[in-house]
């Protein structure tokens, strides 16, 4: 099973080479942080690790401990130019390899070179479900996403600062968060795709890790994706911002995900049961792949 999987998140990221969505610069120095904000975390400045990737280290009340920022850069950005940003979320604790390394995908398909994309890949102190623990303070992922992640990112590189250039991609339980955190946050993040994610999961009960995630049953129902889709369905029906492809180990709950889906006729998105080329519009990218 885990070499299927590792095997499934190899092919999965492979699609983002068919999804449609100058000068080099310096290693960024040091956090540029919002005034007030000096006390909730600290990025270190940017050292190369042995993937090449540019890597800070984070201090964070929203962690339990030190964590990591990855960012892959096109080999060559254009001084006056803005990239959009492909937020690839891991699936696994800190660095783990169990499943595959979705940067290290991106960067040998080339990936960021191919469709001028700067790739950030962030590690965290649990296994995360990309949700606000409300009992645990030290398990707030989303908060991490939103209030650490994204302003430092926007403050460091040169990227787009506004809903277009921020792109989601996560498979199992990333994937889950990829579609939440676009679902809680639409006028945040522009695209979201899920490989063999737990979509249609509907209760806390059905995992102990679940419930140490989520903390109470309550709070579980604010991150339920059938939920979310069924709220936001109005709201997203302009354009297909929602990719929802196949499965490894979870196809009862893929085919649970696409039906509702499919149910919500205000909601257009995009699907495909097996691997396969999906072509979407981004706005300043035109018919091209992300």
């Amino acid at each position: 099973m885990n070499l299927n999987r590792k095997g499934a998140i190899r092919n999965f990221l492979a699609i983002l080479a068919c999804l449609s969505f100058g000068s080099s610069i310096q290693a960024p120095h040091g956090a540029s942080l919002a005034k007030g904000s000096l006390d909730k975390f600290g990025v270190s400045d940017a050292a190369i690790d042995q993937a090449g990737f540019l890597s800070h280290t984070v201090e964070s009340h929203y962690q339990e401990g030190q964590t990591e920022i990855k960012v892959l850069l096109p080999d060559r950005l254009d001084v006056d130019k803005r990239y959009p940003v492909l937020y690839v979320l891991p699936v696994e604790t800190g660095n783990g390899t169990q499943f595959g390394h979705g940067l290290l995908e991106v960067k040998r398909l080339n990936l960021h070179n191919k469709f001028r994309l700067i790739c950030v890949y962030p590690t965290f102190a649990q296994s995360s479900w990309y949700a606000d623990n409300d009992i645990n303070p030290k398990v707030r992922y989303e908060s991490y996403l939103l209030k650490v992640l994204l302003p430092y990112i926007e403050n460091q590189y040169p990227v787009l600062r506004e809903r277009k250039g921020r792109l989601l991609v996560g498979f199992s339980k990333s994937g889950w968060g990829a579609f939440s955190l676009l679902l809680r946050n639409p006028s945040v993040f522009a695209r979201a795709a899920a490989w063999d994610a737990p979509l249609a999961e509907t209760s806390p009960d059905s995992s102990k890790k679940l419930k140490d995630k989520f903390g109470t049953a309550q709070n579980f129902q604010n991150y339920r994706i059938d939920l979310l889709l069924k709220r936001r369905a109005g709201l997203l029906q302009k354009e297909k911002r929602l990719i929802l492809m196949g499965y490894g180990g979870q196809r009862d709950l893929y085919l649970d995900t696409h039906a509702l889906m499919v149910s919500l006729t205000d909601l257009p998105f995009e699907s495909r049961e097996e691997c396969a080329f999906i072509f979407l519009r981004h706005s300043d990218l035109g018919d091209r792949p992300l």
